[in-house]
């Protein structure tokens, strides 16, 4: 018999190489990233199972990416292998800004992805499916796809949570709020940054910010701010969970951990705010290692976290 699944995740993995804080600046460490991607393996660490629907090159960077899925417990029976177009890799550097990326992803795999490519089956099998804004932004057809996926797995009961993780690199931001505005009424949780909110729906105040979302018909809202901490509102209720407090060396993938831990549990049966509480420790314990995957914390590791925090 076929297994349910928590979360299925839809987007665009890549080859990471994430500068390291050294006397030369010129070391970097390989590793991964692609929210979406880095978002399923923080659940699959948190218990949850998984699936990541993708495309790669068939190249060794797309071997290593199908590597770390299966390595993580993810099903990859979703990612398809492209002969005729490469995996992205992007550079992460670091100054006093915080960190900056750079891009070789024109043309890559995932972007050629259309809505026929999607696996209905293995979708309509989840609690979850996640996406995000760069899924849609890094081609047409892939904006066609989420689209796609989104009304697949509504046609089955699934929940959809969406994280908008603007990149002006990619599109315009006209057509990343139009976007967002036709995204927000299909999705059960949407699960923003403050810095994107603030230029997408062009508000600096975060209960501001969450009406907003409320108002263009997202049901809950989770609005992460950085060492702020998370605004949580499920349209009844709000509360604003503080961040844990950690020396961070690295924040690359911090908002993604959130959402993976998040999500995972949810999937699991906890509440909307008990799993903020979790993914908040969960993210803060992401940022004391380097780059967007190795750091991610294990669900025992964000347990006994959590039972340092004060109540």
């Amino acid at each position: 018999m076929t297994q349910p699944l928590d979360i299925v995740a839809l987007g665009e993995a890549m080859v990471e190489f994430n500068q390291v804080r050294d006397s030369t600046g010129r070391t970097y460490l390989q590793g991964f990233g692609g929210d979406t991607s880095n978002t399923v393996i923080a659940a699959s660490r948190q218990g949850a199972a998984c699936a990541y629907i993708s495309a790669v090159g068939a190249d060794d960077f797309g071997t290593l990416c199908c590597d770390l899925w299966r390595s993580e417990g993810v099903d990859t029976s979703g990612v398809q292998v492209n002969p005729d177009a490469p995996t992205g890799i992007y550079f992460v550097r670091h100054d006093a800004r915080g960190h900056r990326f750079s891009y070789l992803r024109k043309g890559s795999a995932a972007s050629r992805m259309t809505p026929a490519d999607l696996p209905v089956p293995l979708l309509s099998r989840a609690k979850y499916l996640h996406v995000s804004g760069i899924s849609q932004a890094i081609s047409e057809n892939a904006r066609q796809t989420v689209a796609a996926a989104i009304a697949a797995v509504r046609a089955h009961g699934v929940r959809v949570s969406y994280d908008p993780n603007l990149r002006l690199s990619l599109w315009p931001l006209a057509l990343a709020r139009a976007t967002l505005e036709q995204t927000l009424p299909l999705c059960d949780e949407f699960l923003p940054g403050l810095d994107d909110m603030s230029q997408l729906a062009g508000l600096t105040e975060p209960a501001a910010i969450v009406d907003w979302a409320h108002q263009h018909g997202a049901p809950v809202v989770l609005l992460k701010m950085g060492d702020q901490g998370v605004l949580v509102s499920d349209g009844r209720r709000q509360e604003r969970i503080a961040a844990c407090r950690v020396d961070a060396v690295d924040a690359t993938g911090a908002g993604d951990c959130f959402d993976g831990s998040y999500l995972a549990r949810r999937a699991a049966g906890d509440d909307v705010f008990a799993s903020a509480r979790w993914a908040v420790a969960a993210a803060a314990l992401s940022t004391l290692g380097y780059g967007a995957v190795e750091p991610l914390p294990r669900a025992a590791q964000v347990s006994a976290f959590m039972a340092t925090q004060p109540a």
